[in-house]
C-alpha cells in the first residue's frame, strides 16, 4: 500500500467524524429509521452521519435510493468516473470527509491515485488524459458555476468520448455531491486519524 496523501488539508486516508446534532440510537430507532438506514448501505448503522440523518428517515431514505441509483447503477459512466466527480466536488467545496471517501473509492476502482493528487494540489489543471480533464474541467465549473453550464460544456464532453448516458450520470454525481457536501459540512466535522478519536 502507497503512503496516505495529505495535500492541502485534504486526504485518502479513512476519516472519523464527528456530529454536532445528536445521533439516533439504534437500540431505539424506529422500523422507518431502521429501514432508512439499511437502504443505505450495511455500515450505515454505525455510522455518525447517517445515524444523524435518521432523524428524519423519508428523507434518508429518498437520499439514500438516489444516491444508490446515481453511484452504483449499471451501465453509463464508468463508477471510478462518478467517484471521480464526486471527489472533484468534494475538494472544490471543501469536504474534507466526502473528499476522502470518494477519493478511496476511485482508487479502488482505477487502482491509481495520480489523479487525485493532482485533485487535492490544483483542481482546475487535474487529470491525466483528455477524457479526464475534461471531466474534472465540467465537474468544477458545474460545482462552482452551475449557471455558466452551456451546451458548449456539454459539447466538450463529447468530444472527448463522453456518450449521453455517461453526461447525464457524471451530472447527476456532481449534482448529489453538491447537495451531500452541504449536508455533511453543516453537520458536523472531519477527525483526522492523528486528531484522536
Amino acid at each position: 500500500m502507497t503512503a496516505p496523501i495529505r495535500i492541502r488539508g485534504f486526504t485518502n486516508e479513512v476519516l472519523k467524524w464527528k456530529p454536532w446534532l445528536d445521533t439516533v440510537n439504534v437500540d431505539t430507532a424506529t422500523p422507518a429509521q431502521l429501514a432508512a438506514l439499511d437502504e443505505m448501505s450495511p455500515q450505515a448503522r454505525t455510522s455518525p452521519y447517517f445515524l444523524v440523518l435518521a432523524h428524519q428517515p423519508e428523507i434518508l431514505l429518498q437520499r439514500s435510493i438516489a444516491f444508490n441509483a446515481i453511484m452504483f447503477a449499471p451501465g453509463g459512466m464508468p463508477r471510478a468516473e462518478r467517484e471521480l466527480g464526486a471527489t472533484v466536488e468534494s475538494r472544490v467545496n471543501g469536504c474534507v470527509y466526502c473528499a476522502s471517501v470518494h477519493a478511496q473509492r476511485f482508487e479502488q476502482l482505477a487502482k491509481r491515485s495520480d489523479v487525485i493528487e493532482q485533485v487535492f494540489e490544483a483542481p482546475a489543471s487535474a487529470g491525466t488524459t483528455p477524457r479526464e480533464k475534461a471531466i474534472v474541467e465540467f465537474s468544477i465549473k458545474l460545482g462552482a458555476e452551475p449557471d455558466t453550464v452551456s451546451a458548449e460544456d456539454v459539447r466538450a464532453l463529447k468530444a472527448v468520448g463522453l456518450g449521453e448516458l455517461e453526461i447525464l450520470d457524471l451530472i447527476h454525481s456532481v449534482a448529489l455531491f453538491a447537495w451531500a457536501n452541504r449536508l455533511m459540512l453543516n453537520l458536523g466535522e472531519p477527525v483526522f486519524p492523528a486528531d484522536g478519536s
